[in-house]
């Protein structure tokens, strides 16, 4: 996507696209970070969102993963959370029931080379619960953005049990650049597990330019499918007998031990 600082009509085309990949056959459709408003300012932030009860994006898709009978996975929407916000990931069942939620854990505060700085902790507040949340295409691992440089969250999320990982965002495109491929890759390898991240791109209303470059990656590391900047629909199919193969042939997760760190010098 390239959310706007208009929510309705980034609903609209939120609605409009999950319904393509829904006409592709897609079974789990997921969107971007901030999918329903891309907004710097925060008075403009808080003048635009709602509670996760009163925000009218969720039931709209509420009514449209029922309707299909696919799951969709709105990768994250700005939330009020008391006097912040939360950026939070909604998990939607093909029953139209919200199956699980997730906050952000890890907030973007950084100043970049070429000037840009940003203080996600500034508007929003973080969150300390990660979910594996069971889907018909397998068990999902829910992070968001920032998330995919802590790689910790990842093996984490893969012990409990999750087959695909996920990291929708909103990078960047100076880091996405350098980054966004590679790290994603990496988390699949390291984990041996389907990583997949809907991402913004373009130049925003608000000023910025995300990288977008949405990608579904295998357990082995080989993409399956990228996006260029563009909106539109990436599909890809899952085969968890791929899952279990990477992790036969390269068990790191069985051989995860103890261990300390000692300083000399």
């Amino acid at each position: 996507m390239r959310s706007s600082r208009d929510p309705a009509e980034n609903r609209e085309t939120a609605i409009r696209l999950i319904g393509e990949a829904a006409d592709a056959g897609a079974a789990y459709i997921q969107t971007p970070e901030m999918t329903g408003l891309v907004e710097r300012s925060r008075a403009g932030l808080m003048e635009n969102i709602h509670s996760q009860d009163e925000d009218p994006l969720i039931p709209a898709v509420q009514d449209l993963a029922r309707r299909r009978g696919v799951t969709v996975h709105i990768g994250s929407l700005a939330l009020r959370a008391g006097d912040k916000v939360a950026n939070r990931a909604i998990i939607i069942g093909a029953s139209g029931d919200i199956l699980a939620t997730y906050d952000k854990i890890h907030l973007f505060d950084v100043d970049l080379p070429n000037g840009e700085s940003w203080r996600e902790s500034g508007a929003y507040t973080g969150g300390d619960v990660a979910p594996v949340v069971r889907t018909p295409v397998g068990r999902v691992g829910v992070t968001i953005c920032y998330d995919l440089r802590f790689p910790y969250l990842y093996r984490a999320l893969a012990e409990a049990g999750a087959d695909i990982l996920t990291a929708p965002a909103c990078f960047t495109r100076q880091t996405g650049e350098a980054h966004w491929q590679v790290l994603q890759r990496a988390r699949a390898i390291e984990n041996g597990a389907f990583v997949i991240s809907a991402a913004q791109g373009g130049r925003h209303a608000d000023g910025r330019e995300t990288y977008g470059h949405s990608i579904i990656v295998d357990p082995w590391g080989v993409v399956l499918a990228e996006a260029g900047e563009a909106p539109g629909v990436i599909l890809a199919s899952i085969d968890l007998a791929a899952v279990a193969a990477a992790r036969q042939r390269i068990p790191a997760l069985r051989h995860t031990r103890p261990f300390s760190v000692r300083r000399v010098g």
